[in-house]
């Protein structure tokens, strides 16, 4: 089942998806989400009943399915993107890469839906895009084993976790970070896909996806998410050791091998994939989670500056 949030004069709403239109089953709030895609997996054959006329799909405005994650961790799970960057640094893998599925706790107050414009930081000229899936938690869990780890999951959607690479590169050469290079924007959608919908094989072994970027309509990233090194379910419990999850809490994948511009800047040169501007559209696409498409545009925030009369002189 895929489950959107969708605007309306009336409030937002939450539907289910079918074909070219949405059928409005509930309030558009988070939880209402969270609980049909949990039904949803438990009953695979569940039609909830329609609360409203049906809604067509063009020209709707569709908002991001988990709008208030607790908690957005993101991983760092495929290899050939870690490779790359490594590699055109001097670097070897370091070995704790294939035992720690690593990530980083990223900004939940800077959630994007579909079609929401994104902005870089004002002091960045090197805004990144970045190819993920999103796995949803359903179900609250702590200490989560590999076998139980399928039982909190509500769903799946697109993720774009959105990058300023030259404030993240000055940011994390002081062993810190990412901080204002990632925190600004992450975009979420276009809606949920349930977990028996998307992996019904489970989240232990590979979930086979085609997974596409393209800028301006032209194809820049071509990957599977079958090739991703950790499973969700070792995300997912490495995620919960000591740690509580709770319902709308966001994991990423991480991104796939050639899914941002820095990894294709490294490998083809920066003049065949410059960093984005004003005016681009980034769409990602991952086989039956859908398209999830925003434009670029130019910054009205503030730049941070120092306070210089609190200066040393020398």
């Amino acid at each position: 089942m895929r489950i959107a949030r969708v605007a309306t004069p009336a409030g937002a709403l939450t539907a289910v998806v079918d074909g070219e239109r949405l059928v409005p089953v509930g309030g558009g709030a988070q939880q209402t989400l969270l609980s049909l895609a949990m039904a949803a997996n438990a009953d695979p054959a569940l039609r909830p009943a329609a609360i409203a006329e049906p809604i067509p799909l063009a020209g709707a405005r569709l908002l991001a399915p988990v709008p208030s994650p607790g908690a957005i961790r993101d991983f760092y799970a495929f290899e050939q993107h870690v490779r790359t960057a490594r590699s055109k640094r001097g670097l070897e893998m370091n070995p704790d890469w294939y035992e720690l599925p690593v990530f980083y706790f990223s900004n939940p107050y800077a959630v994007l839906g579909p079609a929401d414009p994104v902005a870089a930081p004002p002091r960045s000229a090197e805004l990144d895009f970045e190819l993920e899936v999103a796995l949803v938690v359903g179900a609250a869990g702590r200490g989560v084993g590999l076998d139980d780890a399928a039982a909190l999951v509500a769903g799946f959607c697109v993720l774009n976790d959105w990058s300023a690479r030259d404030v993240q590169r000055r940011e994390m050469a002081l062993s810190m970070g990412p901080v204002k290079g990632k925190d600004f924007a992450t975009s979420l959608g276009p809606w949920l896909v349930t977990a028996a919908e998307f992996a019904p094989d489970g989240i232990r072994g590979v979930v086979p996806a085609t997974m596409l970027a393209r800028v301006n309509g032209v194809e820049y990233s071509r990957a599977d998410l079958a090739d991703v090194y950790f499973s969700f379910a070792e995300m997912l419990a490495y995620a919960s050791e000591a740690a509580a999850l709770r319902p709308g809490d966001v994991l990423g994948s991480g991104t796939c091998g050639t899914g941002c511009i820095l990894e294709l800047a490294l490998t083809h040169g920066s003049t065949a994939y410059p960093w984005l501007a004003p005016g681009d559209l980034v769409e990602l696409e991952v086989a039956g989670l859908g398209v999830l498409a925003n434009p670029v545009v130019a910054t009205t925030d503030q730049a941070f500056t120092l306070d210089e009369s609190r200066r040393r002189p020398g």
